[in-house]
């Protein structure tokens, strides 16, 4: 079984990497003849050509001899080699409209696509992801943002620092006043922005607590669904329900919009579920987040004010109040600042590609050995030419391309 590792294409390139040199060498022994690796040559990635030879792994120019291809981000469609079996977050299961072409092109090339995003084991948990990476430098950006906006603090950007353990001495720096902090989300990406705020010593409070009481430290709050959506019938809520019909709850955030500067939305959102706020919502006064760090980056999505997504050379821009458009990074004392950086793993690459390859040798490399794998089969977008039965709501969204184009 050749496996090869693919030059991320997506401009601007990726740096991160399914799989370290090292993990690798450690697969080719535990494997012998049954595995080859090649990996594609690239100027980029977070570990230098030279290291995955170091560790044996032949470095080519050519990926086409590999018959399963693992990346990163999206392939650009003139890259998708046909007939490969390839592993990538392909970002098309939401129906995103900017990757029709994408899913389009995999399916007019007889390609198997397995999203990392639907590697799931037996009771439906993930077990592929950068969540956790993307949690702890989302809320380190989030007090960047914080820093840059006050003019309190100033600590470094996430991209210049060396490792994990640096940054924890960069949020030392970090002096807050006695704000109130929202966070969305425990998950995976919820636990990474939680180690951030236990780094720097914050109090977590209830939402009782949240909303109504005087605090002279900075405090957060984590929010769970049941604490902000509402079914719109009665103002009840059953989690079932909302997950199987999101439709019909509606938001009740706005309380904790008034009561909070800073939002750290790190909570999974599904399409048809209510949005946190309206945009026209942070024109009242009474709305008083001014720094609003997107880890989510669903654009369309659960934050309005996520207007696109930015980028690690330019990770903030500000959303004007009165009129909802897009205004230059701390262009003003009374806009939003939005951080909504939709590859954050980047800027610890190293790490977050370690662990993301030891979950991949957990779980893909064993199953590619087994006929019929139950992961691989859950996490198969389409194969032979066409959409597989678990995902073939996606053909209207496809339909809907090829009338288009």
């Amino acid at each position: 079984m050749k496996i090869g590792i693919i030059r991320e294409g997506k401009n601007p390139p990726d740096d991160r990497t399914p799989f370290t040199p090292e993990q690798l060498s450690q697969l080719k022994a535990k494997f012998g003849d049954q595995l080859e690796f090649l990996v594609e040559s690239s100027p980029n990635r977070c570990f230098s050509d030279q290291e995955y030879q170091e560790a044996g792994i032949a470095v080519v120019e050519d990926i086409s001899e590999a018959e399963i291809l693992f990346g990163v981000k999206e392939v650009p469609v003139s890259q998708l080699i046909p007939e490969k079996t390839y592993f990538f977050f392909s970002h098309t299961i939401k129906e995103q409209v900017y990757n029709r072409p994408l899913l389009q092109a995999v399916l007019k090339k007889n390609i198997r696509l397995i999203d990392y995003e639907v590697l799931k084991d037996e009771e439906g948990k993930r077990v592929v992801a950068f969540g956790r990476w993307a949690g702890i430098v989302g809320a380190y950006n989030a007090f960047w943002t914080y820093g840059q906006k006050t003019a309190l603090y100033e600590i470094r950007r996430a991209r210049s620092l060396r490792d994990l353990e640096e940054m924890h001495q960069e949020l030392r720096k970090v002096q807050l006043p006695p704000i109130k902090i929202v966070v969305t989300g425990s998950g995976r990406v919820g636990s990474g922005v939680k180690e951030v705020l236990d780094s720097l010593g914050l109090r977590r409070v209830t939402t009782q607590e949240f909303l109504h009481h005087y605090f002279e430290e900075p405090v957060y709050v984590v929010l769970g669904s049941s604490d902000y959506n509402r079914r719109k019938s009665d103002g009840g809520y059953d989690r079932e329900e909302f997950y199987a019909h999101p439709e019909k709850y509606e938001s009740h955030f706005q309380k904790f919009a008034e009561a909070g500067e800073l939002l750290i939305a790190a909570a999974y959102w599904a399409k048809g579920a209510p949005r946190l706020f309206r945009l026209e919502d942070i024109q009242s006064p009474d709305f008083a987040l001014s720094v609003i760090a997107d880890i989510t980056c669903d654009i369309g999505g659960s934050i309005p004010t996520t207007l696109r997504a930015s980028t690690i050379q330019s990770p903030v821009y500000d959303v004007e109040r009165d009129s909802g458009l897009e205004i230059p990074a701390f262009g003003s004392q009374t806009s939003i600042s939005v951080m909504a950086i939709d590859n954050l793993p980047c800027e610890l690459p190293r790490e977050a590609s370690a662990e993301f390859g030891r979950q991949l040798s957990q779980w893909v490399i064993p199953a590619l050995f087994e006929e019929n794998s139950g992961i691989l089969e859950r996490a198969t977008v389409a194969r032979d030419g066409d959409l597989t039965l678990e995902f073939m709501y996606l053909s209207d969204y496809v339909r809907e391309f090829n009338e288009e184009s």
